[in-house]
């Protein structure tokens, strides 16, 4: 049976995202983003955006829609490449400090084939969400190869399902999960042996040796698209950091999930929602916020 929930307190670890005078980019962590299939290039656009703002020294974008693989002239400094069909190689030769993979992904053969690649990288940080997780529920092949990842590399992968991508992992309805999601989000925990960030009103995270925490913070205006990408990225980038400056992947999944539902909170007090807060918005109060935790 499920633990009862303590409720989440991450925020103080943002002080030790800190950066010495010295500090350089590779201080601050390599991250590459996978996802962008054709009509959904705007998911990681979005999850790329809220790497850089939360302080990722790089941030590259795989993009799966060759078409959308172009620069940014809003955000030139993200490094958007067409994804090609060498993705082992790819990842190799780049050797990232963390990945992320998921947002806006699609089913097609070369979204199968990044997320094999990504679930056979050894013994970094991976963020998984969104189609990513929506593949590994339709395939007996990736939910294996997730399961052993995290026996040879324990706590080192996150995924972050809303209730509809958690009640295809767990193969129930929707209803299902959110009629008892403490119990959804162990089931989870046991079957993939992973961290779980279950979204949703008062987001729950666990993972194996990790006991249920659950975010306080958090509002309606949340309930649009392009908000978990924002959580994707963020994670990401808060971990890549984390790597040289002392915070693992589960303390980085709590700080970002406490951030992004506190500035969502933040910008409604403003006046900003909640009614039409977009995620775009929530990046640059993450963002303000994060400065002053530091």
């Amino acid at each position: 049976m499920p633990s009862a929930s303590s409720s989440l307190h991450a925020l103080a670890l943002a002080a030790r995202l800190k950066r010495e005078p010295d500090e350089h980019k590779g201080n601050a962590g390599k991250v590459i983003l996978i996802g962008g299939a054709p009509g959904m290039a705007g998911a990681l656009l979005l999850a790329g955006k809220a790497c850089l703002h939360l302080g990722a020294g790089w941030t590259i974008l795989e993009m799966l829609d060759a078409a959308s693989a172009r620069a940014d002239a809003e955000q030139p400094e993200l490094m958007i490449r067409p994804a090609t069909e060498s993705a082992v190689a790819t990842l190799q030769e780049n050797q990232p400090d963390v990945i992320a993979i998921g947002p806006g992904l699609g089913c097609s053969p070369l979204a199968i084939d990044w997320l094999k690649a990504t679930l056979t990288y050894p013994n970094l940080p991976l963020v998984i969400d969104a189609d990513a997780l929506n593949l590994i529920a339709d395939s007996q092949e990736l939910m294996r190869t997730l399961q052993n990842r995290n026996q040879q590399f324990p706590a080192q992968t996150v995924l972050t399902p809303h209730p509809g991508e958690a009640a295809k992992l767990l193969q129930t309805s929707t209803a299902d999960i959110q009629a008892d999601r403490p119990g959804a989000l162990h089931a989870l925990v046991e079957l993939t042996q992973s961290i779980v960030v279950l979204k949703g009103q008062h987001t729950v995270i666990a993972g194996p040796g990790y006991a249920t925490v659950r975010c306080e913070e958090g509002n309606p205006g949340m309930g649009t698209g392009g908000m978990g990408d924002v959580l994707t990225g963020s994670i990401a980038a808060i971990c890549a950091q984390g790597v040289r400056h002392n915070l693992n992947l589960w303390e980085s999944t709590g700080l970002a999930v406490q951030l992004h539902a506190q500035a969502a909170d933040s910008l409604v007090s403003k006046g900003v929602g909640p009614i039409g807060l977009t995620p775009s918005e929530n990046i640059l109060e993450m963002r303000n916020l994060l400065n002053k935790l530091i």
